[in-house]
């Protein structure tokens, strides 16, 4: 037995269908050169392990030691000053440089092994700690920035200047979209975070066509801004007016050959259709209980983190290619025992409720799930240290991400850092690694990947990056 909406979903589209039939000329959207749907490569490079990826992205800086990188020593040397051969080189913050010691900060919370993996994850994260066999952790992450909106810019253009594409819309315009009445990059930032400020350039196309960056998806009644017709248009008035603002475009693009008007024809006709599509997805009346049982009472809260894991879900289903969830508010200089344990109880059960649900679905297999911030977080206290309380300054020397299904082996900690938790001694892993095994997984090459533009051809990974081949299943 199914109920009514799963019936029109699993045959005719439901609503979808119906709004294709009202899109003038569609075929002819669909033959748009480098705008069809199997993107600008016609078909992955190699065969992709990961059909789609969701990307649950930790701005501000989560700290490794409170989560996944435990340093014992830490706590047996609290208080002591930083030994100067561990710190080396490294730079340092504005705000660390004025201090006059570097007092080394163990933490205050208690970390035990889980799983047959015997991975080490801290008290903060009980419901992470029950996947850690589902988990690849990757613990000699390092990057070349120090502060966020660099650190940030670079993770997801690979560039720490802004105006290069994201890694979603290189992945759209590599691959395109496998549902056409969705975007193939879809973005959604956690409501009432607050931190550090983000950016719509971070979801940006950059220099691509404007088609391929990353639509915003917001909680409330309207989840993508004027995608709903103005009061007192009805339906066949705004055919009407899709209808001759397409000639327009066309005899526009006739005139001048500009790419960019065919993507404002696509982009058009795409709205069009997320008219029904949008309403859809991001409408959970058919979830059971059970479902938000499991993500956590704010799942039933539209634009929480938990209600953006969910919808990610529900996005996969419907087989869309990049779905980025940003959650602010990781960027603990001072008060840190209370700020993190803060954020990952917004988080923790959520990120794990994604991962489960997508494997009992039988959906793991061929997501990619990532989690992670810029950067790590300092061993030495920024500010006072005491007892209870202490900071940690932004550090890219070394932090952890990790990562779930999608072709990447299960089970397993990549890398090590030092006992002091702040150089990487074993299989280090740039950010433009990481760029380019994420690309890999996906079936396209990152040497091969590139866009011609004012002269030079770009790429992701910029002229760096190595698939981190120890990692994939």
């Amino acid at each position: 037995m199914m109920n009514r909406r799963q019936f029109l979903r699993n045959t005719a589209g439901g609503l979808s269908a119906a709004a294709l039939s009202q899109v003038p000329n569609f075929a002819m959207a669909k033959d748009l050169s480098g705008l069809a749907s199997n993107g600008i490569l016609g078909a992955p490079h190699k065969p992709a392990k990961a059909k789609r990826v969701i990307y649950l992205f930790q701005s501000g800086g989560p700290s490794q030691l409170e989560t996944f990188d435990y340093k014992p020593l830490l706590n047996k040397m609290q208080g002591q000053e930083l030994p100067a051969e561990v710190r080396g080189d490294q730079v340092l913050t504005g705000m660390s440089a004025q201090q006059s010691s570097l007092p080394l900060a163990g933490s205050i919370y208690n970390f035990n092994q889980h799983g047959e993996s015997g991975a080490w994850v801290s008290e903060l994260l009980p419901h992470t700690a029950k996947i850690v066999d589902d988990l690849c952790f990757v613990k000699s992450m390092h990057t070349d920035q120090i502060n966020h909106d660099p650190a940030i810019t670079f993770l997801q253009t690979g560039f720490p200047i802004a105006g290069r594409p994201s890694m979603g819309a290189w992945l759209n315009y590599a691959l395109g979209t496998d549902n056409p009445n969705l975007p193939g990059f879809i973005v959604m930032v956690s409501k009432n975070s607050g931190g550090q400020p983000l950016y719509s350039r971070l979801w940006g196309n950059g220099f691509l066509p404007s088609i391929h960056q990353g639509v915003q998806f917001r909680g409330g009644k309207e989840p993508v801004l004027y995608l709903n017709n103005p009061k007192g248009l009805d339906l066949s008035i705004r055919k009407d007016l899709m209808q001759h603002l397409r000639k327009l475009n066309e005899a526009e693009y006739a005139k001048w050959h500009d790419e960019e008007i065919k993507s404002r024809i696509a982009q058009y006709e795409m709205a069009e259709r997320m008219q029904s599509s949008v309403p859809d997805v991001t409408d959970f009346s058919d979830e059971p209980d059970w479902v938000f049982d499991l993500y956590g009472p704010d799942s039933r809260n539209p634009g929480t983190y938990a209600a953006n894991c969910l919808l990610a879900r529900r996005l996969a289903e419907r087989n869309v290619k990049f779905i980025q969830l940003y959650h602010q508010g990781w960027d603990q200089h001072d008060n840190l025992p209370g700020g993190i344990k803060n954020q990952c109880e917004k988080t923790d059960q959520a990120s794990a409720a994604l991962v489960t649900d997508l494997k009992q679905r039988g959906l793991l297999d061929d997501t990619l799930v990532v989690w992670g911030g810029e950067f790590g977080r300092t061993n030495y206290s920024q500010g006072k240290l005491t007892e209870s309380n202490y900071g940690r300054d932004h550090h890219p020397g070394c932090f952890t991400m990790w990562m779930a299904g999608g072709g990447v082996k299960p089970g397993m900690s990549y890398g090590e850092s030092d006992d002091f938790g702040y150089n990487v001694t074993k299989d280090p892993v740039h950010v433009h690694d990481f760029q380019a095994t994420l690309l890999h997984l996906m079936g396209v090459e990152h040497e091969k990947l590139t866009f011609k533009y004012q002269g030079r051809r770009f790429r992701l990974t910029d002229v760096h990056g190595k698939i981190i081949k120890d990692i994939l299943a």
